[in-house]
């Protein structure tokens, strides 16, 4: 899918033809938006602009030199962004281009940081008039949807925290895998936030991105530097969650294990006594005594209760 944003009569026109694209004056473009396109597509962009897209692998490089870098009056990013899907979200990285006053962008997936930039950029118009305002509306947009994760992961974290405390039901594994997968996001999270903290520090260094607009990147850096520690929080009580529930779960084992060695030592003067009778000397008085049974069995169960009476006054049950 194709989309070319540009200037048209002092205000933001939209194109999605690449027919077109030949008929738009370049001085007017300001946005060409490339998203799960054809071989085609890509390769006229890149051809009509003299540019080069960065591949899915050098995409995906961590070092800063394929993250960030510039030449001349070109400026080449390669950042990941949330996908939001069914079971949680992914990465996305995007590949972009700032090349004289044009930002170019390309992508596999429909972004939620892209669709909430254009609503924005349509709201309005009148106020883009380069690549360089779409490029910060991106990461203005980006950084209030990590906030907002956030924000909901932490709401997430105190339910969980309240089911904890009063169990409501839920198996422990359930609970376990849950504090697993909310560590998962937040570590994600994480990530996510840092990368655009360093592609903001680098557009901060750059020569190319004008000077005009870095005041915005330094409120962006304090934004990123508040959810961080946001964010570190989160982790914290996640942590301090799972300690939690692990302490529930050794004090559930150890009131079990009680209960086996009450059970164990309030059988064991019972069993001395059916050992003791179940001796073949031959000289036994109460083998022939008419009340012997009764006698043995009263003997054994009364024991058994003065043992439970005796764990009783110690406070061992």
């Amino acid at each position: 899918m194709l989309r070319i944003y540009y200037k048209k009569d002092r205000r933001l026109a939209k194109e999605t033809n690449l027919e077109l694209l030949k008929e738009i004056p370049v001085e007017n473009l300001i946005w060409v938006d490339l998203q799960n396109s054809t071989p085609e597509e890509k390769s006229t962009i890149e051809s009509s602009f003299d540019i080069k897209y960065s591949s899915e692998e050098e995409s995906q490089e961590i070092e800063s030199s394929s993250r960030f870098s510039e030449v001349e009056e070109e400026i080449i990013i390669n950042s990941n962004f949330l996908s939001f899907r069914e079971k949680g979200f992914a990465y996305c990285p995007v590949s972009v281009v700032l090349e004289k006053g044009i930002l170019f962008t390309y992508r596999d997936d429909d972004l939620k940081t892209f669709s909430e930039s254009v609503k924005k950029i349509k709201a309005s118009p009148a106020s883009y008039s380069n690549g360089f305002q779409i490029l910060l509306t991106l990461l203005e947009t980006s950084i209030d949807l990590d906030a907002d994760l956030i924000e909901g992961l932490a709401k997430q974290i105190a339910e969980l925290n309240q089911q904890l405390i009063l169990k409501k039901n839920r198996p422990d594994e359930e609970i376990l895998i849950q504090l697993s997968l909310f560590q998962n996001e937040t570590m994600s999270l994480r990530e996510n936030i840092i990368d655009k903290q360093r592609l903001i520090s680098s557009l901060m260094k750059s020569n190319i991105f004008p000077e005009e607009y870095k005041g915005v990147l330094r409120i962006m850096i304090r934004d990123i530097s508040s959810i961080l520690e946001h964010n570190k929080f989160a982790f914290e009580r996640l942590e301090y969650l799972q300690d939690t529930f692990m302490g529930f779960v050794n004090i559930e084992q150890n009131r079990i294990i009680k209960i086996f060695t009450v059970a164990t030592v309030a059988f064991m003067p019972p069993t001395l006594i059916a050992s003791i009778y179940g001796m073949n000397f031959k000289f036994m008085p109460e083998l022939n005594w008419h009340y012997g049974y009764i006698f043995a069995t009263l003997l054994m169960f009364l024991s058994s209760i003065i043992t439970l009476i005796f764990f009783r006054k110690k406070n061992w049950l």
